[in-house]
């Protein structure tokens, strides 16, 4: 069985539609064994595809070839991801989220804040 990339990035949920895989290759956003690619490139079995998104870059092994949308549980099949992969992105994660709690979100100040702020700026 010969598939496209677009297509197989398309059946194993990467993205909602055919023209979002293509417009990912052609930014440059995916790459089958460190090459830039064209939408029109065949995938093979065992080749390692990298996919950058807003979450990092995830590189995934081909399992098996598909070319119809399938279930979810049935796309798991198509790849699986590599554990360095998956160890860069959770210490992605991880550092996301202590800055987070490290950088308090600054919300709206309450009435007597406001009443201090503009008691400060009047004497001033």
């Amino acid at each position: 069985m010969i598939v496209r990339i677009d297509k197989w990035l398309w059946a194993a949920r990467f993205y909602k539609t055919r023209s979002m895989a293509k417009d990912a290759i052609n930014a440059g956003h995916i790459k089958i064994n460190e090459e830039k690619i064209k939408p029109s490139r065949k995938v093979g079995i065992n080749q390692l595809i990298s996919i950058k998104h807003s979450g990092g870059e995830k590189i995934i092994v081909v399992l098996a070839l598909s070319s119809k949308r399938k279930g979810a549980c049935e796309v798991q099949k198509l790849y699986a991801e590599t554990d360095t992969s998956q160890k860069t992105r959770q210490k992605l994660v991880t550092e996301v989220k202590m800055s987070l709690l490290s950088n308090p979100i600054a919300t709206k100040p309450s009435k007597k804040q406001r009443r201090q702020i503009h008691q400060f700026l009047q004497i001033r």
